[in-house]
């Protein structure tokens, strides 16, 4: 039993690094046999993977029950980005509100310098990117808006990856979160936000609506 649990759980965390990394882009169509084939195994780990990402929607069936990476619609993009910057800009304006701009310019500075060191793997940098926002939503200190953020971390890494692979240009990125940064330490939150704004709401959500 654990040698097959082992191995869904390998089935599942490959075909799910293989559709967030956008190997499997949405409305790929995928099978049995051509996974079992592609990871070599058995039907019976990846069938339980498939399963799992089902459930975790990254995986939708058709009317007539094919596997199909789930697509990401403009629809999609339009209320992600406006859930994230719904929440981030309260976020941002609240750090500084209280006085704590200093402290989580240390803390945003922290998962930026994860950012530049990953700036050869999108992936990777993407994985980083989302930690950022992260760090800036933790001044709510409030487990539910954690589990939006978490529940909607796939979707966001890969309109990310379409964000990096059709215009926002990841140096730059990196360059400009410095600056805002450096920007917090000043307490300057409207240069500080405009980055932020800019870079991560504006073009990323412009690039990534260019898939």
């Amino acid at each position: 039993m654990a040698e097959k649990i082992s191995l869904a759980d390998q089935a599942y965390e490959k075909i799910k690094h293989n559709i967030l990394t956008l190997s499997y882009p949405p409305g790929m169509q995928l099978t049995e046999a051509m996974l079992t084939e592609e990871l070599n195994m058995s039907r019976n780990p990846v069938r339980t993977a498939l399963k799992m990402l089902h459930s975790e929607g990254l995986i939708t069936r058709d009317y007539y029950r094919s596997m199909i990476v789930a697509e990401i619609t403009d629809k999609d993009i339009n209320e992600i980005y406006q859930l994230r910057e719904l929440l981030e800009g309260s976020a941002f304006r609240m750090i500084f509100e209280t006085g704590r701009a200093e402290e989580f310019s240390y803390r945003i500075e922290e998962k930026v310098v994860r950012m530049c060191a990953a700036s050869d793997d999108i992936f990777q940098w993407e994985l980083a990117d989302t930690k950022m926002h992260m760090e800036i939503v933790s001044i709510f200190e409030n487990d539910r808006i954690n589990r939006i953020y978490e529940n909607n971390l796939n979707e966001v890494i890969r309109m990310g990856l379409y964000s990096v692979k059709n215009g926002l240009h990841i140096e730059k990125a990196n360059e400009n979160l410095k600056k805002m940064i450096r920007y917090m330490r000043k307490n300057n939150y409207e240069k500080a936000y405009d980055i932020l704004k800019g870079d991560h709401f504006m073009i990323g959500k412009s690039s990534a609506l260019k898939k």
